[in-house]
């Protein structure tokens, strides 16, 4: 249980995809105009993440090592029609448009092929589940959080209610493509703040998670053989 507890953990804080991975930037910085869509777009993610990892790592012993890539798609795939179908019958129709593209985009969404590669290929149905649960909670909180200051300082509002009545005239920079990324960037600082100075406490040197950025999965690497054949 304590493993379990840990694998779902880890995705919250220590290893959070936005924040510290930094993957998913596409989604996380064009769907986060207010809360409402930042915690939509991140439920959706988060649902596709926890299944698909638990679908990966049943069958993983199953698919052949040089097909496993499409396959996981295919398993991916399923699982965003089904929550892209739940969205059209269940959600508001404004809301389905604002998100738009992005939800059938979860298919190639570097942080759930990158789960799906880097351990539900590589662990038990139960780990994997709570590990794409965890992944999917951080992602959907970051969203949720960028959307929601984004949001207040745009309009001074909070999923669509207006908390400062007097504020009338909508301010455009944080609603922008650059205020995301000021916003995202001054997040992202104070995260590695906090990192810092709880290292320091503890009298140690704090050291950013290695190898777990796009830049080192292996996802996309084709092995010496096939290049052989």
């Amino acid at each position: 249980m304590r493993q379990l507890l840990k694998d779902f953990a880890k995705g919250i804080w220590k290893e959070n995809p936005t924040f510290v991975l930094t993957l998913g930037m596409c989604p996380t910085l064009a769907v986060t105009s207010n809360a409402l869509n930042g915690a939509s777009m991140g439920i959706a993610t988060l649902f596709v993440l926890a299944c698909s990892n638990t679908v990966i790592s049943a069958i993983r012993k199953l698919v052949p090592n040089k097909i496993r890539i499409p396959v996981y798609i295919v398993v991916i795939a399923a699982f965003v029609t089904i929550i892209e179908m739940l969205m059209k019958a269940y959600a508001p129709p404004a809301l389905c448009e604002s998100l738009g593209i992005f939800i059938p985009l979860i298919v190639v969404n570097c942080i759930v092929l990158g789960r799906a590669e880097a351990f539900a290929s590589q662990n038990g149905p139960v780990r994997s589940f709570f590990d794409g649960a965890g992944m999917g909670l951080g992602f959907t909180l970051s969203l949720t959080v960028i959307g929601a200051l984004r949001e207040f300082l745009s309009s001074g509002s909070l999923f669509d209610v207006k908390i400062i009545t007097a504020w009338t005239t909508d301010f455009l920079l944080p609603s922008s493509a650059p205020g995301a990324f000021i916003i995202l960037g001054l997040l992202m600082a104070l995260m590695n703040y906090f990192n810092m100075k709880k290292a320091e406490k503890s009298g140690k040197a704090y050291i950013p998670p290695a190898g777990l950025d796009c830049r080192h999965c292996s996802i996309c690497s084709i092995k010496e053989k096939k290049q052989e054949k």
